[in-house]
């Protein structure tokens, strides 16, 4: 995508996504034992070797009866038909079902040949039992239709149907699914790895003690949990100094691990420690772009050189604008992957609670949204212990459950303005 615009212009968030989404493609797939697909992305249709269920069968306990023969039936005029068999759940039929003759039969057994409807215990002397009846007979009390609390074969899945597509996402019932066809192996996406990597001599780890000037290295492992949220495996590879050495050395690590993705944090802005600007440009095809975003303005783009090109987004520094541009940038990317279709971000439209301002870019702000008494959904900006939108405030991401998308175009939207709000829960 050749864009025509003045150097220090900013980018729009679409643009920026789409730029980053066209040098991204899906990862190979693998086959994985069903107990372990559980929210993996299919890659290959399914189709069902069989019918489900298998063969008819009744959906009811009662007695499997041809229906002309309960023709008539009421409590004070029963139907008196002659049992002739029972069926338990997973056990073959011995006998043919005749005019005047039944047999019980329990839910999931298999139809016996002639019969033609299930008629419910409750709807038979089994439920209001009669005196002296032998119990090689039944009472009918309601008439059934043909087909009534019968289970056809192939009523759920016909043999040779497409149940599930490529691209989705397998959950607990789509489990149960492959399980009822008998696919005991499912072809995936595997899940993508992604190295994080954070920048700085001002940082230090999560172990470590702080000195002057030091804070601890917050954004790695934020990131790495996101890329868990999203379905990556992360691959964590510590803190690079602010030297060409060490940030070469670390890169390379990360490519050495046969990654897919690699994101880095800091070192992307106009400041004149910024390093990794220096050293990516060296080791692929690099673009540093200032996008129309607020927080995260800074963000780097671009393909490393290996064996297969690698594509690195370079996330902001301040964590929460490396938490908010994760979910703009590297989450639909990371999404795309792991084999997903589609990466819009779940959201919900509510009222504000208080006005808002902007100040021409895309705005993610931090929000707590709920269910009001009235039954809509509200949202505030502000109410929490932080009360502040700064990007450094990571424990505003804590309280927030949400972030309101102001739009560029906007600067002040008043009280009960409907906003989208994207979902983070």
């Amino acid at each position: 995508m050749n864009i025509n615009r003045p150097q220090n212009a900013l980018v729009p968030v679409e643009e920026a996504v789409d730029r980053i989404l066209d040098k991204v493609a899906p990862v190979e797939a693998e086959t994985v034992p069903l107990t372990r697909s559980f929210g993996r992305i299919l890659a290959a249709p399914v189709t069902s070797p069989i019918n489900v269920p298998p063969f008819a069968n009744s959906a009811m306990d009662g007695y499997a009866i041809i229906a002309s023969d309960s023709s008539g039936a009421a409590r004070q005029s029963p139907c008196r038909l002659t049992v002739v068999e029972n069926v338990p759940a997973g056990e073959t039929p011995s006998c043919t079902i005749t005019p005047g003759t039944a047999a019980r039969i329990m839910t999931g057994a298999p139809m016996p040949p002639g019969a033609t409807a299930v008629i419910r215990f409750e709807e038979t002397s089994e439920f209001l039992p009669v005196e002296d009846l032998p119990s090689t007979e039944v009472l009918l009390y309601n008439p059934v239709n043909a087909g009534d609390n019968v289970r056809l074969p192939g009523e759920d899945i016909k043999q040779g149907q497409t149940i599930l597509k490529p691209g989705h996402r397998l959950r607990p019932q789509d489990v149960g699914v492959l399980a009822a066809v008998g696919q005991a192996q499912v072809p995936v996406y595997r899940r993508p790895r992604v190295a994080i990597l954070a920048t700085g001599d001002e940082l230090v780890d999560i172990e470590q003690p702080l000195t002057p000037g030091k804070i601890r290295n917050s954004n790695e492992y934020g990131q790495a949990a996101l890329v868990e949220k999203y379905g990556g495996e992360p691959v964590m590879l510590g803190i690079a100094r602010d030297t060409v050495a060490d940030l070469t050395a670390k890169i390379k690590q990360g490519l050495a691990a046969n990654v897919d993705l690699f994101l880095t944090s800091a070192g992307v802005s106009v400041g004149d420690f910024d390093m990794v600007k220096t050293v990516l440009a060296g080791q692929g095809e690099m673009q540093f772009w200032q996008v129309a975003i607020k927080p995260g303005k800074p963000l780097a783009f671009g393909v490393l050189h290996h064996r297969r090109p690698v594509p690195l987004i370079g996330l902001p520094g301040n964590p929460v604008a490396a938490m908010v541009a994760f979910e703009v940038f590297a989450r639909p990317a990371i999404l795309k992957l792991a084999g997903h279709t589609r990466w819009t971000k779940s959201s919900v439209w509510a009222k504000l609670d208080e006005e808002v301002t902007n100040s021409g870019r895309r705005h993610y702000m931090r929000a707590y949204y709920y269910l009001a008494e009235n039954g809509e959904y509200r949202v505030t900006t502000r109410d929490s212990g932080v009360k502040v939108q700064g990007s450094g405030i990571l424990t505003s991401m804590v309280w927030a459950n949400g972030l309101v998308v102001i739009p560029e175009s906007i600067t002040y939207l008043p009280v009960d303005h409907q906003v989208e709000v994207w979902i983070l829960d």
